[in-house]
């Protein structure tokens, strides 16, 4: 892609009302059988002509055929009881009710592929599938067989490779790996957390992502953050490793953030995907907010190596002010474009 700071949304999209309930994040499915297929279908297209209009240049498929972006991918898998239940701390932050590990976990089929393929039909344009990471996943589960944080983690880790590598093959251009578990836990990410991420990329061509943020705009992770203090230095501690990996690009939150900025110089020689959108309000930024966003980045990243993005996915906003957002993300990167191109002449 030779499009210079390429606008890309970071994982969801609201869905229409048809299909599930409104600003609600993990909304249960208004239709089913046949109909809930072809309703997914529409509402990624709608997801597809959405980005376009808007002017964003990587489209992805606004995650509107899963309802989690965990728990839907393990749903799939085998070794993985959803009937027997236990609740657990997510991210050390709030209580969930998650499924049970209770054999060997094993991917019988692919999962997301024939959707990605759909994907690909819908665009000319370069196109991006997230996947959950292998620390997040392993935070998102009750384990009762391996009973080992990290045994659990490498064994998603090659299942996430073969997702991924037939991902690459139905055409998708850039896969990202979200992994919020990084800005938690960091003596895991320090032990196994950034070489189970390696494992699940391992061989890829297309472009890999690692996508890590403070959470979905949900009352659970606003209140953790405002327990940060005037600063979040948590990517301090992945950025290091992650720019030693084999990782193309590091994602991170930076709109409405306590982030010091000069943390990016950490990832120095990565593409640099930055978070130009703050999903936890509903105020929709201008775009010269969005430019500013960027334009602060650039002391510490070049320009053909930046990304501007969301600071994380938009399921639970109101579907007008989602889509407002991606104009004002792509007019925000075009009006930058346009500095940096008079700046050159």
């Amino acid at each position: 892609m030779n499009t210079l700071l390429p606008t890309s949304i970071v994982g969801s999209l609201p869905k229409p009302s048809w299909l599930a309930q409104p600003e609600t994040l993990w909304s249960p499915w208004k239709l089913e059988g046949d109909a809930l297929a072809e309703g997914k279908q529409d509402a990624l297209r709608s997801a597809v002509q959405e980005q376009a209009r808007r002017g964003i240049d990587v489209i992805s498929d606004g995650e509107q055929t899963r309802q989690h972006f965990v728990t839907t991918f393990i749903e799939h898998l085998s070794g993985v009881d959803f009937d027997q239940r236990e609740t657990v701390r997510i991210r050390d932050r709030y209580d969930a009710s998650v499924p049970t590990v209770v054999g060997a976990v094993s991917r019988e089929k692919p999962v997301f592929v024939d959707d990605a393929r759909f994907l690909r039909q819908q665009t000319d344009q370069p196109i991006k599938w997230a996947l959950p990471g292998p620390m997040t996943m392993i935070d998102t589960l009750s384990d009762r067989h391996y009973r080992s944080r990290e045994k659990l983690a490498w064994e998603f880790a090659t299942i996430l490779n073969q997702e991924a590598r037939e991902l690459e093959a139905a055409g998708v251009d850039v896969i990202q790996f979200d992994e919020p578990a990084f800005n938690v836990f960091f003596d895991e990410l320090k032990d196994w957390g950034v070489a189970t991420l390696e494992r699940a990329a391992e061989g890829l061509r297309a472009e890999t992502v690692v996508h890590i943020c403070y959470g979905y705009g949900i009352k659970a992770n606003n209140d953790w953050k405002a327990t940060l203090g005037s600063e979040w230095r948590q990517y301090e501690e992945s950025f290091p490793l992650l720019q030693q990996s084999i990782i193309d690009t590091v994602s991170l939150e930076r709109a409405n953030s306590h982030v010091p900025l000069d943390l990016i110089e950490l990832i120095r020689g990565k593409k640099v995907m930055l978070g130009a959108i703050d999903v936890s309000s509903t105020t929709v930024e201008t775009p010269e907010q969005v430019a500013d966003t960027l334009r602060d980045a650039l002391a510490f990243v070049d320009a053909d190596k930046l990304v501007p993005s969301t600071n994380c996915g938009m399921a639970p906003l109101p579907r007008d002010v989602a889509l407002g957002k991606l104009s004002a993300l792509s007019a925000g990167a075009a009006l930058l474009r346009d500095e940096l191109s008079a700046n050159a002449r």
